[in-house]
């Protein structure tokens, strides 16, 4: 099989991609498999380290502003329509798989202009506009969330399969935890609450968490806290204004990055984040309780809808960004922790949206659209 796969930008976009390749590979170790992507995003750093052959075009997200840097930078996007089916026409794909964003747009439309099949992976509850453009003369929409087929055209061939993800549940023994949790710094006996704000962080939840330890709120609760690599040095800063020592806290550990997040969210009992596909797919596969703050400037507000299929199901809480304080989260994790039965049942929600055997499915989507 010789598939193309468009991925770009974030993390949310790219993972999907290698996952699928990686189970391509798995399936059929003869493939040939190359990604399309732009110079600008993650894909340059994980495409090649996950062994994959990345190939860049300049496409940009269409942006409904008129500014000359926006026409300049639509008028880049249809020439590259251009540069993706120079690609397309050199590889020869049996297909093209495109896991949402805007790099699917320019390369699924030069596919349809030559004619090759492909197929969109939508990971979020609110599919992008991408995907809404491609929907119809896409072979199979595959979508995460089952929410999502209701948002798309009714023309359209949809499969529900989940989003392919690397975090696994480790079925830890409770000495394993008690290991892991010590090797931290933190206590076994007292829970602890996860906090992260994607790869680069987020500023808004640094700022509750900054306060939080200010004022030393969190009375009955551990911190895990992923200030990003960006704001490390800031958070740093500023709590040593205080007089705080980043390093020597109680009950609270604080890293820039962390690089094993699969075993820290397992010994974590509850998860405090924003809202991507990926982070929600993670948390039910994990079946962990969690208080989502969407991120606001989300495209389609997607975030937010994201969080609130979760809560809806009894399995989070969600605060927006617009009303997050450092009060209103502790409370709001004071509340939930202090009764083991709350944590253990919004986790068992959780895990009940889980979709299993993700790769499995959308494997066998590519070999039956290729059969069509």
């Amino acid at each position: 099989m010789k598939v193309i796969i468009a991925a770009a930008g974030t993390g949310g976009h790219i993972n999907p991609g290698i996952a699928i390749a990686n189970k391509i590979k798995e399936e059929e170790p003869d493939s040939k498999i190359i990604f399309i992507g732009t110079k600008r995003g993650l894909e340059n750093d994980l495409v090649p380290r996950a062994g994959f052959e990345l190939k860049t075009i300049e496409s940009y997200g269409i942006s409904r502003s008129l500014t000359i840097k926006n026409i300049k930078r639509l008028v880049k996007t249809i020439f590259s329509i251009g540069e993706a089916k120079k690609i397309i026409k050199a590889f020869k794909p049996d297909i093209i798989v495109g896991t949402g964003g805007y790099i699917c747009i320019s390369v699924c439309k030069a596919a349809q202009k030559l004619g090759v099949p492909y197929i969109i992976h939508e990971s979020n509850v609110m599919p992008g506009v991408a995907t809404k453009m491609l929907a119809k003369k896409s072979s199979k929409i595959l979508v995460g969330f089952k929410e999502a087929q209701e948002r798309l055209n009714k023309e359209a061939k949809v499969a529900v399969t989940g989003t392919p993800t690397k975090i696994k549940d480790l079925n830890l023994s409770d000495y394993e935890i008690e290991s892991r949790v010590r090797a931290l710094g933190l206590k076994t006996d007292k829970p602890i609450a996860l906090v992260f704000g994607g790869s680069q962080g987020a500023e808004s939840i640094n700022r509750s968490l900054i306060n939080i330890i200010e004022n030393k709120l969190n009375k009955n609760y551990q911190i895990i806290w992923a200030t990003g690599p960006k704001q490390y040095e800031l958070v740093k800063k500023e709590l040593i204004e205080e007089q705080i020592n980043i390093d020597n806290l109680k009950d609270i550990k604080v890293m820039p990055y962390i690089y094993d997040m699969e075993s820290v969210m397992n010994i974590s009992d509850i998860i405090i984040a924003r809202s991507g596909a990926m982070t929600i797919t993670e948390i039910e596969k994990l079946g962990k309780a969690s208080i989502f703050i969407p991120y606001p400037y989300a495209a389609e507000n997607h975030q937010e809808y994201n969080a609130r299929v979760l809560e809806k199901a009894g399995a989070a809480k969600v605060i927006l960004d617009k009303d997050l304080t450092a009060e209103k989260l502790n409370n709001l994790v004071e509340e939930i922790v202090k009764n083991k039965e709350t944590l253990k049942e919004m986790g068992r929600c959780a895990k009940s949206l889980s979709i299993g055997n993700v790769e499995d499915k959308i494997y066998l989507e590519i070999r039956e659209a290729l059969q069509v």
